[in-house]
């Protein structure tokens, strides 16, 4: 049974991301929680965290305890769920991730219905406009766009999302609209600066044509919101998500450019941890936000055309 305390204990100190955090929550001294983890670690034989004077960081091992250890604690829940034959309500606290654009406007209102179906759990949502890790910031759930990051994590596909290359017709009827991606080099391309790309590369494909351009502009941001005010404002071409720039696109203040080239697409996955018993909680998001996004996951092209 130490074991298992020893697993909630460091979850718990991964939760709050410092160890004065974790104190708080334990009811005890900031010492006494660092002298505990002295004692795990002495007992693994092994570093389970890099501690710092700001922030705490998973070692490698410290990762494995994490992961399998939340998973050894769900399964101990799940069987003495069944057991004591308590009741299958889902509870607790679900902590989801999302980007700020998606998350304010899609995920807030989907989990305001969600928390009055289930009253019994108490839901916490982080929105970031940096890149979420699951296990480092002790995540039920978040939201994931385009290819998934980690073959540990399992992912249910809850929209398909194009990305488009657009402008507002003031700029092109300034500047005229490229009629070949190459044509790109010679226009004001306005840029959304994330980790994953490359700063101020496009690839576009045709078909079995592909196009890797170099385009150049002199306006970047690393927030959506105002990346795209500034196309709607006539400042230049935007690449922008379909659920970002469907209406604006219907509303004729946006206009696709190379409408015959795809970007790489960018569908729209909730990702939870790789669990054989998943808690009822997280298993009730999964249902939930599957539901909520039904319309939106399409055999065919879907997209401005009725989805999004």
């Amino acid at each position: 049974m130490d074991n298992f305390s020893d697993l909630a204990f460091f979850m718990c100190i991964n939760k709050h991301g410092t160890l004065a955090g974790a104190a708080q929550e334990l009811g005890v001294t900031p010492p006494a929680v660092s002298k505990r983890l002295a004692g795990l670690e002495a007992r693994l034989g092994v570093r389970l965290l890099h501690r710092t004077t700001r922030r705490i960081n998973l070692t490698p091992e410290g990762e494995s305890y994490l992961v399998e250890g939340g998973r050894i604690l769900a399964e101990m829940e799940a069987l003495e769920r069944t057991i004591a034959g308590s009741s299958s309500t889902p509870h607790g606290l679900l902590k989801i991730g999302a980007t700020l654009g998606f998350g304010r406007r899609h995920i807030a209102p989907a989990l305001s219905e969600f928390s009055r179906r289930f009253p019994r759990i108490e839901v916490q949502l982080y929105l970031t406009d940096r890149p979420l890790n699951l296990v480092e910031q002790g995540l039920d759930a978040m939201i994931h766009f385009g290819e998934m990051p980690d073959v540990r994590l399992t992912a249910r596909l809850l929209a398909n999302n194009r990305r488009f290359l657009c402008a507002a017709p003031a700029y092109l009827d300034a500047m005229g609209a490229p009629s070949s991606p190459r044509e790109l080099a010679r226009h004001n391309c306005i840029f959304i600066r994330e980790a994953d790309e490359t700063f101020g590369t496009w690839h576009l494909r045709n078909g079995a044509q592909q196009e890797t351009v170099k385009v150049r502009g002199s306006m970047s941001t690393n927030d959506g919101e105002s990346a795209l005010a500034w196309a709607l404002d006539g400042q230049g071409l935007i690449v922008r998500s379909e659920w970002d720039v469907a209406d604006h696109l219907r509303s004729g203040a946006l206009r696709r450019v190379l409408p015959q080239w795809q970007l790489s697409p960018a569908d729209i996955y909730l990702v939870f941890p790789a669990r054989n018993n998943r808690p009822d909680k997280v298993r009730a998001l999964v249902d939930f936000l599957l539901e909520r996004f039904a319309d939106h996951r399409v055999a065919g092209p879907g997209g401005v055309d009725g989805h999004w």
